[in-house]
């Protein structure tokens, strides 16, 4: 009973205290308990500050070196702020300490702040780029960018299949531009916009580079890849292309084919590209680009046969005549006589026609040349290089 008495007594002076704005230190808890003999009610704890006035000319008085500084009362420690913030999870939590982010807020003000005075000073500012205007942009639309090509040449510049292949699957309906089916091969895509699907596969924005090789062919090879029971020389390009990704990360596989053909037992000097355009003005016999034959005879060879290859002979209803015939001279290490022929035709089968036509027998036949770009002789059967700036500008390349 002495300590309930007690108690109230506390409670009823400490309501008459009148508490100021500069109450923030000297914090004690009064504690209760009630005897033990009696049921008591759960212990209160009483936080009650006073407002008392800091003497600016009392100082602490120092601490020797050797004594240790002692643990700074609740009575007379720092003001304590409590933050409460939301953590990662969501939930509310204490802490004594400002969150990071209005550190980070406060420190951004103060560098605006900073920014604006320096501006008012007078002091200069880095100008802001300027835009590209409409006019410019558009100059540059017509001048630099690719126009949009026709979607069987897009494909097949993807390495998807051949552009007549590529036609054909657009037919069967296995191709989609930006959601809708597609059946036009001639329609105008841009890679770089229009979402392309084929055959559930999304076709790559970034285009394959274009590639110039130069081939020495081998003998038993031909130059197509759709009969998979004959060799072909686009199997010489296995190591090339499972190799092209360790050398080009990030850049889609080219689809190669041959520019022209050379039959299967014809050796020498073959063009490999992904450039369509490119190999379409080639082989094209309105190109009239220069073809050197070294053809091998077997027998012996006279004038006559000479003059009769001159002149020429009828392929296919068109009568083609050789630029120029000359017997080469006899060499040690081949006892067979041998024929330079220049044509520029390049119609199918062209100098075997002629020198058949003579009335002579091919032992082998092999190409050196095509208008500017000759075969290396240190290039080995079934070897290729790439072709450089000028070797694609002696064969009639537009950059």
């Amino acid at each position: 009973m002495a300590a309930a008495a007690a108690i109230v007594a506390a409670s009823t002076a400490f309501s008459s205290v009148h508490f100021t704005s500069l109450a923030r230190r000297n914090f004690w808890t009064i504690k209760s308990s009630l005897a033990p003999s009696q049921p008591s009610p759960p212990s209160i704890n009483f936080n009650i500050s006073f407002a008392t006035k800091p003497k600016k000319s009392l100082k602490p008085k120092p601490l020797p070196e050797d004594e240790e500084s002692p643990v700074e009362d609740s009575s007379t420690g720092p003001l304590f702020i409590p933050w409460i913030v939301r953590d990662e999870n969501g939930n509310l939590t204490l802490q004594s300490t400002p969150p990071a982010r209005w550190l980070q807020a406060v420190a951004n003000a103060k560098t605006t702040e900073a920014k604006k005075k320096k501006k008012k000073n007078g002091e200069p500012t880095k100008a802001a780029e300027p835009k590209h205007s409409k006019a410019a942009r558009r100059f540059y639309n017509e001048n630099f960018r690719d126009p949009p090509q026709r979607l069987s040449k897009v494909l097949a510049a993807a390495g998807v299949a051949s552009r007549r292949s590529s036609e054909e699957l657009i037919f069967e309906g296995r191709v989609t531009v930006n959601g809708s089916l597609c059946n036009t091969p001639q329609t105008r895509v841009d890679p770089l916009r229009d979402i392309i699907y084929v055959n559930g596969n999304r076709l790559p924005k970034k285009l394959p580079p274009k590639v110039y090789l130069a081939l020495n062919k081998p003998k038993g090879y031909i130059c197509s890849s759709g009969d998979k029971e004959t060799k072909s020389v686009m199997c010489l390009f296995d190591d090339y292309l499972n190799s092209w990704d360790k050398r080009n990360r990030g850049i889609p596989k080219p689809r190669l084919f041959t520019v022209g053909r050379l039959d299967v037992a014809t050796t020498g000097l073959l063009i490999v590209t992904n450039d369509g355009d490119f190999a379409q003005n080639l082989s094209h016999p309105s190109s009239k680009l220069s073809k050197e034959y070294i053809a091998t005879i077997d027998g012996a060879i006279n004038k006559r046969h000479l003059i009769v290859i001159s002149q020429g002979t009828v392929i296919e209803g068109i009568h083609c005549t050789p630029d120029s015939v000359e017997l080469l001279p006899q060499q040690p290490d081949i006892s067979r006589p041998r024929l330079r022929i220049v044509v520029h035709e390049g119609r199918n089968h062209e100098v075997r026609e002629l020198v058949k036509n003579a009335g002579l027998k091919i032992h082998s036949l092999k190409r050196v040349r095509i208008a500017g770009v000759r075969l290396p002789s240190d290039l080995g059967l079934g070897k290729h290089i790439e072709l450089k700036i000028a070797d694609l500008k002696a064969l009639g390349w537009k950059s």
